[in-house]
């Protein structure tokens, strides 16, 4: 038997949104979904888990409609739906009420439910979000539905907001495989058993890393899974480590040469630190034109802020601290600046 698992879609979102390319990438999350459809498709999959947060809301009955349709159009594939912490299923919702003709199975909402798909012989076991959090550890008290099938748990959440549970509970259930959803980034967490899909595209710089899919296949030898890339775009961030010799238009050209080599179609965050010149702020608008830069950190440090912040901090830690480090170091200027930058970032940051 097999499978394709993913989960955390989110269709309808708008990343970055107040960007110039907000709109771009909800289409973009569309289209990457579809192409999971089409793989399901090409690699003759038995069965799509979709384990929680679909979409980025309660969908409306257009929302299941509109998905419904897609899903016919693969008559072969069977589909388990699962409502995770985002598009929860609400008493008297249109995703309570809608009936799909595709072959799909839309979990019900606050009950422990067994999908069984007699032609695959496979029973997939979950619970639905009927609201957006559940504190209680209802998964360690779910086990396989049939015993003489292949049993899947298709679960939503890990975190103390959205049904915690201990992975050794889970791991002495039995289930031949456990779809997991609630993260954005990928996670295998027992070999071959047990992992979370990850969402399909990132949706803000915090999800930075691969994004794509789990295919897997269930034989009599047992389970084995592999991780899919899909995403259109990634989040990147570039860390520029400066002296105060460097121009702010060598810095343009760093920044430049970096996102040349990875690709227009890249989402960056650019960070600056070390030393630079007083008043060092690259006019980065021309670059803003030609690569998506979603954030442009400075955290440099000059001579003479260095000196002022020693004035006006005369007596305290962060005053105290410089002081310390200029007597320290006064034969090593490298040593000197480096231990400014990492203990003043590291003072100023635990003052915010």
């Amino acid at each position: 038997m097999k499978f394709i698992h993913i989960s955390d879609v989110y269709l309808g979102i708008k990343p970055d949104e107040g960007t110039a390319w907000s709109e771009e990438r909800q289409k973009e999350i569309e289209e990457t979904f579809d192409k999971v459809l089409s793989d399901c498709k090409e690699k003759e999959v038995d069965l799509l888990l979709i384990a929680g947060n679909l979409f980025s809301a309660p969908p409306t009955s257009e929302d299941l409609t509109k998905l419904d349709e897609k899903l016919a159009a693969l008559p072969d594939l069977r589909t388990i739906l699962l409502a995770g912490s985002a598009d929860y299923i609400e008493a008297g919702s249109a995703a309570e009420k809608f009936m799909f003709h595709s072959k799909t199975v839309y979990l019900p909402r606050e009950q422990t439910t067994n999908a069984y798909l007699k032609g695959v012989n496979v029973c997939v076991t979950g619970f639905s979000y009927g609201k957006a959090e559940y504190r209680g550890r209802l998964l360690e008290e779910i086990g396989p539905g049939r015993l003489d099938a292949i049993n899947i748990l298709l679960a939503n959440g890990g975190d103390e907001n959205h049904m915690p549970f201990r992975k050794d509970i889970l791991a002495k259930k039995g289930f031949d495989y456990i779809a997991m959803g609630g993260m954005h980034n990928s996670a295998h967490i027992l070999k071959n058993r047990m992992a979370y899909s990850g969402s399909l595209e990132p949706f803000s710089y915090l999800d930075q890393g691969k994004h794509g899919y789990i295919y897997g296949e269930i034989t009599e030898e047992g389970t084995k899974i592999t991780f899919c890339p899909i995403a259109k775009r990634s989040y990147m961030e570039f860390q520029f480590q400066l002296n105060d010799e460097i121009t702010e238009e060598q810095v343009l050209s760093m920044a430049e040469e970096k996102m040349r080599k990875f690709g227009h179609e890249n989402i960056y965050t650019i960070v600056f630190r070390g030393f630079a010149k007083e008043g060092f702020k690259p006019d980065f608008r021309k670059l803003k034109e030609r690569y998506k830069i979603y954030a442009i950190a400075n955290r440099t440090l000059s001579k003479q802020e260095s000196e002022r912040m020693q004035q006006e901090n005369s007596g305290n830690l962060v005053g105290n601290f410089i002081q310390a480090v200029n007597d320290s170091y006064k034969e090593k200027e490298t040593v000197r600046k480096k231990a400014l930058q990492y203990g003043l970032e590291a003072l100023i940051t635990a003052g915010e």
